[in-house]
C-alpha cells in the first residue's frame, strides 16, 4: 500500500499563511533561497582567506557566523514581505523610499568613509548602505506614479517619479556611487519605457544617458582611472582582477574541491565583490552554469509572470524589480570575468554584506507579493497586456 503526499497546507486552508503558500511563485521562492544558502556556502569557503587579510580579527569564520545571521534576516524579510498586498508593497516602498533619502542626506555628516566613499552609516557591530533600501522602494514608487499618469485624472506622475529619481541619482553621486546610479537609471528608464512612453522619447533618453556618461568621465576621476586599467591593463596595476580571473580559471569544469580554493587567498575583497571568483574555483564551471541559471530562472520566470498582470502598477513593479535583480547580477559576473570595469557591487543573495542581503531580500519579497495569484490579477490564459502611453 502506498502512501499518499500530504502538503503542508490544504486548500480549503483560508489561513493567511495557507493562502500564502497556494498564491506565490514557489518556485522562484525555492531559486532565491537556494541562491542565499550558496551564499552562506561561499562564505565558509572565504572567510578563513579574507580573515587572514585582516588580522585584527582571531576567528576564521568570522565572516560565516555574520552571514549566517544576515542571511537569516534576509530570507525573514523576503518571507514578511511577499504576504504584503500590492497596495502594502506600495506603502512599504514610499516608507523605505523616504527613510533612504534622508539617511543619504546625513551621509556627508555622520557617514563612515571607507577608500574614499561615505556609503555607511556605522550602527555599531552594523553598517547601513542606504542606497541598497533606495533601489527597490524608487522602482515601485515610479511604477506608481506612472501608472497614476495613465489615469488621466491630472497626477502629475512622471514629473514626481523623475524629480525622485534625480534626488536619488544626486545623493549617490555625492558620495560618490557610480555603479548604483547606472543600475538605478538604467533600471528607472526601462519601467518608464515598460510604462507606454512613446518611441520618440527611448532616442532622446538614450542620447541623454550617453551624454550624461560622458559627464561622469569628465567629472570623477576614479571612474577614468577604473576605465583606463580596463582598457589599457598592461599600464596600470591590475591585481585585483587578475587574481579573480586566475581563480575562475583554475576551477575548470569541476572545480579544485570544497576549501582547497588556492587563488582566493590572493584575491582582494573575495568574500564581497568577488565571492563569484571563488565559487568557480572551488567548484568549477558547473556551479557557476547552475548560479548564473537560478538568476536566470528568477527573471525570465519573474518577467513573464509580471508582464501577465492586469494592473499597469503592479506588472511595471513587478518586472522593474526582477531586472533589477538581474541587472544586478549581470554586473557583478561581468567584473569578475573582466569584461567591464570594476564596479564595487554586490552578487545578490550571495555576496557578504548585510544591508545587501536585507535589500536583496526586501526586493524579492516585493516582487513575490506583486505575482502572487489573486483575483483578478491574471485573466486565463492572458498575454502581455497593451501597452498604455503616459505621454503624448
Amino acid at each position: 500500500m502506498t502512501e499518499s503526499y500530504s502538503p503542508a497546507f490544504s486548500r480549503n486552508d483560508q489561513s493567511p499563511i495557507a493562502k500564502w503558500f497556494w498564491t506565490v511563485d514557489r518556485g522562484m521562492l525555492a531559486a532565491a533561497l537556494t541562491l542565499i544558502a550558496l551564499g552562506v556556502a561561499l562564505s565558509f569557503a572565504s572567510s578563513p582567506a579574507a580573515i587572514n587579510a585582516d588580522q585584527s580579527i582571531g576567528d576564521p569564520f568570522h565572516y560565516s557566523w555574520r552571514m549566517l545571521v544576515w542571511a537569516s534576516g534576509g530570507v525573514g524579510v523576503m518571507l514578511i514581505t511577499s504576504l504584503l498586498s500590492p497596495r502594502g508593497v506600495r506603502r512599504i516602498a514610499v516608507l523605505a523610499l523616504a527613510g533612504a533619502i534622508v539617511t543619504m542626506m546625513a551621509l556627508p555628516i555622520i557617514g563612515d568613509e571607507v577608500k574614499g566613499a561615505a556609503r555607511w552609516i556605522n550602527l555599531g557591530p552594523f553598517s547601513l548602505q542606504p542606497s541598497e533600501f533606495a533601489k527597490p522602494s524608487l522602482i515601485v514608487f515610479a511604477a506608481w506614479m506612472f501608472a497614476e499618469a495613465q489615469k488621466g485624472q491630472g497626477v502629475p506622475g512622471v514629473s514626481i517619479a523623475f524629480a525622485f529619481w534625480a534626488l536619488t541619482v544626486g545623493l549617490l553621486l555625492i558620495q560618490p556611487d557610480i555603479g548604483q546610479t547606472l543600475l538605478v537609471t538604467t533600471t528607472f528608464m526601462a519601467v518608464f519605457f515598460m510604462a507606454g512612453v512613446p518611441l520618440k522619447w527611448v532616442a532622446a533618453l538614450a542620447a541623454a544617458g550617453m551624454a550624461g556618461l560622458v559627464s561622469l568621465y569628465f567629472a570623477f576621476g576614479h571612474m577614468r582611472d577604473r576605465l583606463s586599467r580596463f582598457l589599457s591593463p598592461e599600464s596600470t596595476d591590475t591585481h585585483q582582477i587578475d587574481r579573480a580571473s586566475e581563480a575562475i580559471r583554475a576551477g575548470g569544469l569541476v572545480g579544485r574541491g570544497v576549501g582547497e580554493g588556492v587563488m582566493k587567498r590572493h584575491v582582494p575583497d573575495l568574500h564581497t565583490d568577488f565571492i563569484y571568483s571563488v565559487g568557480a574555483e572551488e567548484f568549477g564551471l558547473v556551479l557557476s552554469l547552475a548560479m548564473i541559471g537560478l538568476y536566470a530562472f528568477i527573471v525570465v520566470r519573474g518577467m513573464k509572470r509580471a508582464m501577465k498582470l492586469n494592473d499597469a502598477y503592479e506588472q511595471t513593479a513587478a518586472a522593474g524589480l526582477f531586472m533589477l535583480i538581474g541587472l544586478q547580477a549581470c554586473i557583478n559576473i561581468a567584473v569578475n570575468l573582466n569584461l567591464i570595469p570594476t564596479k564595487g557591487m554586490t552578487l545578490p543573495f550571495i555576496s557578504y554584506g548585510g544591508s545587501s542581503m536585507l535589500a536583496m531580500g526586501l526586493t524579492m519579497g516585493l516582487a513575490l507579493a506583486l505575482t502572487r495569484r489573486r483575483p483578478g490579477a491574471y485573466e486565463p490564459g492572458a498575454s502581455l497586456p497593451q501597452r498604455r502611453r503616459i505621454l503624448p
